[in-house]
């Protein structure tokens, strides 16, 4: 039976066969959900693909690449109050948008629930999964999960409002790690995010990718990040620490030689935490550190 309390957004760019496949899906679950796509100015026929194949769904063609800001274009079309996030090579598991919408219609102060996520066609859990089942914040009892103090946006389903009222995803940042940043002032309005592994997202990881630009924005966005939001002491304890470990390679100095080209206007932006949310950040940063899912190699 369809059910009308979600809608799922998908941003892609140049990867027409991944993104036809992913909808495809999509269109088949028992859910039936509205999806919206944000073409990021894709020049592969992507946009005209999906509008002469899933007329059904919301296209959405700005005519120049968003970044993670596609997401927000398209949460301003939403009507329903849950908003399902998927990349275009990952898709959701039949029943899983339904439980999640349960989840959050019970829980007012729940912005966001994360699902589970298998590699394709291994069947495997990411390597992620492990950091969001063992997050070492604590939460109210009535979570369904795990306290997260981050989510993935290829991965979850959030409250529409929440999503608005905290601002959607930062246009500085663009693409890559974007999430900490939202995560991070959800949790200062006092939302909670929570790791739901009945909740279920298969990933088949897109060939057609730079896995090099990636790592660099990863780790430009994670120094900005730090920036923007963690306390003086802390943000150079960090940056001395990434400093330290990051590969000595081109990809690594031209990373922060970006990050430190937008300190202007990261300073102009700087807005600390307050202490109590810091130490919940220090206790995630603590654990980031021995992740095997977090390493800016690439």
């Amino acid at each position: 039976m369809r059910d009308t309390r979600t809608t799922v957004v998908v941003i892609t760019r140049n990867r027409r066969p991944e993104l036809l496949h992913t909808l495809g899906l999509l269109r088949a679950l028992p859910e039936r959900p509205h999806v919206i796509v944000t073409d990021n100015d894709s020049h592969d026929g992507t946009a005209d693909a999906v509008a002469r194949l899933f007329p059904d769904m919301t296209l959405l063609r700005p005519g120049r690449n968003l970044g993670a800001v596609g997401r927000n274009l398209a949460v301003r079309q939403v009507g329903t109050p849950y908003v399902a996030f998927c990349d275009d090579d990952t898709w959701w598991e039949p029943g899983s948008l339904r439980h999640a919408a349960d989840l959050l219609d019970t829980r007012p102060r729940l912005a966001a629930v994360t699902a589970r996520i298998v590699v394709e066609p291994s069947g495997e859990e990411d390597p992620v999964v492990a950091e969001l089942r063992d997050s070492p914040l604590t939460g109210p009892d009535w979570l369904p999960g795990p306290a997260l103090g981050s989510f993935l946006a290829a991965a979850t389903v959030m409250r529409t409002d929440a999503f608005r009222t905290a601002g959607g995803f930062h246009p500085g940042l663009w693409l890559g790690g974007e999430e900490e940043l939202l995560a991070t002032d959800l949790l200062r309005q006092g939302w909670w995010l929570s790791y739901v592994p009945d909740l279920l997202i298969h990933h088949a990881a897109s060939t057609v990718r730079d896995s090099r630009e990636r790592r660099i924005a990863g780790l430009r966005n994670t120094l900005w990040y730090t920036w923007l939001r963690r306390p003086w002491g802390p943000a150079v304890r960090r940056t001395a620490y990434l400093l330290r470990t990051v590969p000595r390679d081109g990809a690594s100095v031209r990373a922060f030689a970006r990050a430190v080209a937008g300190l202007p206007w990261v300073l102009r932006q700087r807005r600390p935490v307050p202490h109590e949310l810091e130490a919940r950040l220090m206790l995630l940063e603590r654990e980031q550190r021995r992740s095997s899912a977090r390493r800016y190699v690439g």
